[in-house]
């Protein structure tokens, strides 16, 4: 696929995330939001942020206060993100499984994104289950991008083969 995609039809309630801006945008979600992993809960809040990017699902923020305790294991790898600044990177221990490199936070966020201090970030393929308002995600696809997709949003999502360019 060359150039910009032509967007799916957003229905009913759905946001197109061709409509999302760019530079991103950080905004608070009172969606419910949840992870569970061979029936452990991970996470659990209608406390979170959402940032919004063109072309990408959602990527939901969990305040720490609603992530399992010790679940959360600091890792050396660290990543920039023009917008939001230097991202940290977590391993996760939950339910005897470790899983490395799958969360992700910001210590020194930019001042448009300085909400985000004190949350962090989850990759949803490597858990069982991860849910927004009881729903099921699908992970973005590409494994970089850190995108949960609903039916709360239509698109399609950068990460499919061809979509480097958008």
């Amino acid at each position: 696929m060359s150039g910009w995609p032509l967007p799916d039809a957003a229905t009913g309630t759905q946001e197109s995330v061709w409509d999302y801006p760019r530079p991103a945008i950080m905004r608070p979600s009172r969606r419910h939001l949840r992870i569970v992993h061979k029936g452990k809960l991970l996470a659990e809040t209608t406390e979170g942020l959402e940032t919004l990017e063109t072309s990408h699902p959602p990527s939901y923020y969990f305040p720490v206060h609603s992530i399992a305790p010790q679940a959360l294991r600091p890792a050396q790898r660290r990543s920039i993100c023009e917008w939001k600044g230097q991202a940290r990177y977590f391993d996760v221990a939950v339910a005897g499984d470790r899983f490395p490199l799958v969360a992700w936070c910001y210590d020194k966020p930019t001042p448009a994104f300085a909400g985000i201090l004190g949350h962090v970030a989850f990759y949803a393929a490597p858990f069982t289950e991860c849910t927004v308002d009881g729903e099921r995600v699908v992970p973005q696809p590409g494994g970089f991008y850190g995108g949960w997709i609903t039916s709360h949003v239509a698109g399609p999502f950068k990460g499919i083969p061809g979509s480097e360019g958008w």
